[in-house]
């Protein structure tokens, strides 16, 4: 499964959330599994989408074709649009579904790692972060994708804020003591998402 992050700055509001429903034609594509996202709690300005397709090949020949009328009702919305490709790797807590309509937040993670950490930083990820997150109540689900050059996203469905602040504010510094994240990772960026429904397809 291929993932797509889109984080972008948006300067008109109401005619992003407009363009943003239109996006519910993307429901005929081959290949298509599911699209939803919403505003970053820590700047109000910034929009994160996240979409699910089977495969790269389909999601190639979506963007030949289909993609640039859909996005055209958004045009000049935003500025500053991020965009990353992610291939699943694994999933965090069982059998991850491309769906969103139970979730309000999303925790999303972005980790440069150094090289030669690469395989400690995935094998921490499967043996120290996952079992912790998939205990948490709470927390609905999540999934663990890589991209070249070392790049890996962390992407957890949370029921609401404060389950995830409980997670958060009970483990999150002694598991990454466990885990020797500090050694691994060049550079950590992430956001938390409140869901919009509205945006999901």
């Amino acid at each position: 499964m291929l993932v797509k992050w889109i984080r972008c700055t948006v300067v008109d509001r109401r005619g992003f959330e407009r363009g943003q429903r239109k996006w519910a034609g993307l429901l005929g594509e081959p290949g298509f599994r599911a699209q939803g996202g919403g505003w970053s709690r820590g700047r109000q300005d910034v929009a994160h989408v996240f979409s699910f397709w089977e495969s790269r090949a389909f999601y190639d020949s979506f963007m030949a074709r289909s993609h640039d009328r859909l996005a055209s009702s958004q045009a000049g919305t935003f500025k500053n649009a991020q965009v990353r490709l992610f291939d699943h790797r694994f999933d965090v807590k069982t059998g991850f579904e491309a769906r969103f309509t139970d979730a309000d937040l999303i925790r999303v993670a972005l980790c440069r790692v150094h090289e030669e950490r690469a395989e400690h930083f995935v094998l921490m990820q499967e043996k120290v972060w996952n079992p912790a997150m998939a205990g948490s109540p709470g927390m609905v689900r999540g999934l663990f994708g890589e991209a070249p050059g070392s790049e890996y996203l962390v992407l957890s469905m949370w029921r609401s804020a404060a389950e995830h602040g409980k997670y958060r504010t009970e483990r999150v510094e002694r598991l990454a003591l466990r885990a020797q994240t500090e050694a691994d990772v060049a550079a950590l960026a992430g956001d938390i998402v409140d869901m919009e429904s509205a945006w999901t397809v």
